[in-house]
């Protein structure tokens, strides 16, 4: 009979320590305390963005030099790997020059910098002043 009483004993203890674990749990919310100029400057650069013009273009350079067959040949090695992008060569005395995307920000350029390196590791991003 001591051993039921000791059985029934642990197993008491072992229900309550199992029932008080769970009656004390605790549930909560997480409120953010955030700036309010912090949401103001999303918005301004949300508006930047939108109001970009032509002028605010960005593109990636990927050759440049004196031949004009080494511009094309950029070009061509370019669109076998990224044909997801336009291509341009132009001419700016004395150089030739292969000019890769047309990028809307610094930041959409920068990413697809970021892919180009591994191909070309000497591109650059540059803003035209006219095309």
């Amino acid at each position: 009979m001591k051993r039921f009483n000791l059985k029934t004993s642990i197993l008491a203890i072992l229900f309550l320590l199992i029932a008080s674990a769970y009656g004390f749990s605790q549930q909560g919310s997480v409120t953010v305390n955030q700036d309010q100029k912090i949401t103001e400057l999303l918005d301004l650069k949300k508006e930047m963005n939108k109001s970009e013009t032509n002028s605010d273009l960005f593109r990636i350079q990927i050759y440049n030099g004196n031949v004009r067959s080494g511009a094309y040949s950029a070009q061509k090695e370019f669109l076998e790997s990224f044909s997801e992008w336009p291509t341009k060569v132009l001419f700016e005395n004395p150089e030739f020059k292969t000019w890769v995307g047309v990028f809307r920000s610094r930041l959409e350029a920068d990413r697809a910098l970021k892919r180009v390196k591994r191909k070309f590791p000497n591109a650059f991003i540059l803003k035209p002043k006219k095309e």
